[in-house]
């Protein structure tokens, strides 16, 4: 019995983490074990290497909300095609794919109503 060998990936935005495994096959997306159209963005990553529907995703996400878990896997899937072919790192990395948006929910503050937000002032 042969082994199907995947490349992993994992990719992360604000607190959703998304584990993705390519495998070689024709095209199709299971998102926490159910079967889903490809996202647009996952998509437009595989028109930009030249491998639309060659490669099988399985996406594991945890954490977030559905557009950070939707990021997340973006980035996975970036990764784990730059694990396939290293040729692919400079195209993807000019496009965008390869960045990790750093951007997280900035901590409350005591004193504040929220990580900025004071409470109303009274001048008398």
């Amino acid at each position: 019995m042969v082994k199907n060998t995947y490349h992993p990936g994992v990719g992360r935005r604000k607190t959703a983490v998304s584990q993705v495994r390519l495998t070689s096959g024709s095209g199709k997306y299971l998102f926490n074990g159910k079967e889903m159209l490809l996202p647009q963005a996952i998509n437009g990553l595989f028109e930009l290497v030249g491998k639309k529907g060659q490669f099988d995703v399985s996406v594991i996400a945890r954490g977030g909300g559905m557009t950070s878990q939707q990021e997340a896997t973006v980035l996975g899937v970036a990764r784990a095609l730059v694990k396939t072919d290293q040729q692919w790192k400079s195209t993807l990395r000019k496009s965008g794919f390869l960045t990790r948006d750093s951007r997280v929910k900035e901590r409350k503050k005591p004193g504040l109503k929220k990580a900025r937000r004071a409470p109303q002032w009274a001048k008398r």
